[in-house]
């Protein structure tokens, strides 16, 4: 019970993270878009500004409870992930640091620069989080010891020996990377005025065209890699409900987008991300890490979770650092709301 109850914790957290992390990286895509001088920029940086850094705690978060409910996913993961996860780890970097030194540079060719880099490290990083996802669907070749090795890419075909690249997680990448931006443009035209809402809200209908031709190349293409991924499914039908939910927020988001309700159509957004996730875990369950080497080798729930007393333990402080995350984000993004005005004058 322990178990179950630590895997959904753990997925409402990556939930919580791609939700609300999504939309700073969906704006991170879009800001060289959107905003065409120096003052829209400045507008588009601050409708994230006083919350990027405080939605990528939910990221180390949920690592951190990753580390000691599952030890053994933890390690063997990051054994094999490791070249990736570098990867993103230098890209939260560059995106942090270009935001911070864009307020304390006042000089157009660098600036325009750290606004290069930050377009480019959010684009890369909402591929490489879809990538990731995609692995861990697909599958990685774990061996006996129950460690893998993965190199960039290698035929790009899933098989027994894939690569972190293939056609299957590069289709996840662009799936990711169009939902965020998407999520992006919502979030602007829901926090921006003038010309940068305007282009924000045109680029909604475009946007949410490619989310729906990926969300529906993404299911024959899931079951075509990983078939287990039904079985949870046919075991209890009422649960293909989840599938229809992300299909109904999807439309939803682009009918309340035409009416003009922005908050509404980004909570159906938000809505459309976090139910595609869970039903990725829904199909993954009670497996944690597929192996392609042979379903005997794959990481569960009961191999790789913790001993009862840490799993007790880790609940109590669990409880208390997320009451104290749920009042933090909800006096920040109640001081947070409302619309940015343009700013005329670096600060």
């Amino acid at each position: 019970m322990m178990g179950v109850l630590w895997f959904w914790l753990v997925g409402c957290m990556i939930v919580a993270y791609v939700v609300l992390d999504g939309f700073d990286l969906g704006t991170g895509v879009l800001h060289l878009f959107v905003a065409h001088r120096e003052d829209e920029r400045r507008m588009v940086v601050q409708s994230i500004g006083p919350v990027w850094d405080g939605n990528e705690v939910w990221l180390l978060a949920g690592g951190g409870t990753l580390y000691f409910a599952f030890p053994w996913l933890y390690a063997s993961a990051f054994s094999g992930f490791y070249l990736p996860l570098m990867i993103v780890l230098w890209l939260l970097v560059v995106r942090g640091v270009t935001l911070e030194l864009r307020n304390h540079i006042d000089v157009g060719v660098w600036r325009a620069l750290l606004d290069g880099l930050f377009a480019v490290a959010s684009l890369l990083l909402t591929i490489f989080l879809g990538a990731a996802l995609a692995n861990v669907i697909r599958g990685v070749p774990l061996q006996a010891d129950g460690y893998f090795f993965l190199p960039l890419w290698t035929d790009w075909r899933p098989g027994v020996h894939p690569g972190v690249l293939d056609w299957y997680t590069v289709l996840g990448g662009l799936l990711a990377c169009t939902a965020l931006t998407l999520h992006g443009a919502l979030w602007l035209s829901l926090k921006t005025t003038g010309e940068v809402e305007r282009r924000a809200a045109r680029l909604v209908p475009v946007l949410w065209t490619v989310v729906l031709v990926l969300t529906l190349l993404s299911v024959p293409a899931t079951m075509a890699v990983q078939p287990a991924t039904l079985v949870n499914y046919n075991r209890y039908p009422v649960t293909y409900l989840l599938p229809l939910a992300v299909l109904g927020s999807l439309v939803a988001t682009l009918l309340l987008h035409r009416r003009g309700q922005a908050f509404r159509a980004f909570l159906g957004s938000c809505a459309y991300l976090a139910c595609m996730l869970v039903g990725a875990c829904w199909g993954l369950f009670p497996t944690l890490l597929p192996a392609t080497t042979g379903a005997d080798r794959s990481i569960t729930l009961s191999a790789a979770i913790s001993s009862p007393y840490t799993l007790h333990v880790g609940l109590l402080w669990w409880i208390f650092g997320m009451l104290l995350a749920i009042l933090y984000f909800t006096i920040s993004y109640t001081m947070f709301c409302g619309k940015v005005g343009r700013v005329s004058r670096h600060p």
